[in-house]
């Protein structure tokens, strides 16, 4: 599989995206407009995508690695030619049946309570220097059963055993 993400002119997630998001892309002061991509080559028995949307380079900062968008369900069925283009702002439409996993900001360490904020996709916003973050796509050989709001745990215990391929795009955005 392979994940194709339209990036600025410098390589990096296009503001509207992230820390630097107009109001209208903003919500709590963070923005929740996912972008769009594309995953190409999802085989042809895949049921399902899950996607995980990370920051590693968060650890210095936070002490553990910080969540943004983790998302499963999405009907594969969907897919033409084994190619999905999930579109912009596919987390707050719910695209293709997905269903959402809290986010970091569901932490016991941040505390928001917020479905709006916590279930649904927080953008980048490095506080200290520019991040890469990892976008991964999973293709499942099942539909897992998680419902709105689960913890990415319980995700990987619902990917066991059934995950056909994936495939990873680092995505750098600026501070």
């Amino acid at each position: 599989m392979d994940i194709r993400v339209g990036l600025d002119k410098n390589g990096m997630v296009p503001d509207r995206y992230a820390k630097y998001a107009d109001a209208a892309h903003l919500y709590a002061q963070t923005p929740t407009t996912s972008f769009p991509f594309e995953v190409a080559g999802i085989p042809q028995q895949a049921r399902s995508l899950a996607i995980a949307f990370t920051d590693y380079d968060s650890i210095p900062v936070c002490g553990f690695t910080w969540i943004h968008w983790v998302a499963a369900g999405i009907d594969a069925s969907f897919a033409r030619d084994g190619r999905l283009s999930l579109p912009e702002d596919a987390s707050n439409l719910g695209s293709f049946g997905m269903v959402q996993g809290r986010n970091s900001s569901a932490s016991r360490l941040v505390g928001s309570s917020d479905p709006l904020l916590t279930c649904r996709y927080n953008g980048p916003q490095p506080p200290d220097r520019d991040h890469v973050y990892t976008l991964r796509v999973f293709a499942l050989d099942v539909m897992p059963d998680l419902r709105e709001g689960f913890w990415a745990n319980e995700l990987v215990h619902a990917m066991r055993g059934h995950v056909i391929e994936w495939a990873e795009a680092n995505l750098p955005a600026r501070a």
